[in-house]
Parts: structure tokens; C-alpha cells; sequence
């Protein structure tokens, strides 16, 4: 069992979470129950799976939980995308989540591979 607090890309995760919430705070009231909901969900879903899998039984287990973290990443990728092409995020806030979740993606996939060469 690992403390997920400790993990960077928990940390990389959070914070991406923390900025796709203070983002969509700005999107139409009538997107509240879609994209605004799917795109927290997703975000949100990439650190919740980390530290899941960092209260399972070693390290095969984290690594499922790096993949379904990593699918939600592409997740919010595309719907970062989709609100950009909406309108709803400008080019520079766009770039900004872009780049987190590349980031955070990057992340996963090292860990998940040093996780699986153990």
C-alpha cells in the first residue's frame, strides 16, 4: 500500500482538477449537467483512481488504476478541446489545461511503466 500524497503525478493531478473546476465555474448554467459536469467528472476521475489504487494490495493492482486514470486523462483532454472550440475557454486558458493534462498523461504513462517493470 503507497500514500498517494506522496506520488508527483497524484500531486500534477490535483492540481489540474483544481483548475478545470475554477474554469468551468465560467461555462453557460446550461451546460451545468454536461460538459461542466462530464469535464470535472473526468478530471476529477484521474487523482480518485490514483489514490484507489494506491489503497489496493501492489503494485498490478495501481497499475489497472493508471490505466483507467489515464483513460479519464483522455477524456478531459477531448472535452478541454470541445470547450475551447465552444467558446468557453479562451486560447491562452486552453493552452494552460492542455498542457497540465499532457502533462499529467507523460506522468502516468513513466509511472505506469516503472510500475510494471517491477
Amino acid at each position: 500500500m503507497k500514500n498517494f500524497r506522496d506520488l508527483m503525478v497524484w500531486e500534477k493531478a490535483h492540481a489540474f482538477v483544481l483548475q478545470v473546476y475554477r474554469h468551468t465555474k465560467t461555462f453557460p448554467k446550461d451546460e451545468l449537467y454536461g460538459l461542466t459536469s462530464q469535464l470535472r467528472r473526468s478530471a476529477a476521475s484521474i487523482p480518485t483512481n490514483l489514490a484507489e489504487g494506491c489503497g489496493r494490495r501492489g503494485d498490478k493492482e495501481l497499475s489497472r488504476f493508471c490505466d483507467i486514470a489515464m483513460g479519464s486523462a483522455s477524456e478531459a483532454e477531448y472535452q478541454i478541446l470541445l470547450a475551447h472550440d465552444l467558446g468557453y475557454i479562451d486560447d491562452q486558458n486552453y493552452r494552460q489545461l492542455d498542457d497540465q493534462v499532457s502533462e499529467v498523461k507523460k506522468m502516468l504513462n513513466s509511472f505506469t511503466q516503472k510500475l510494471r517493470s517491477n
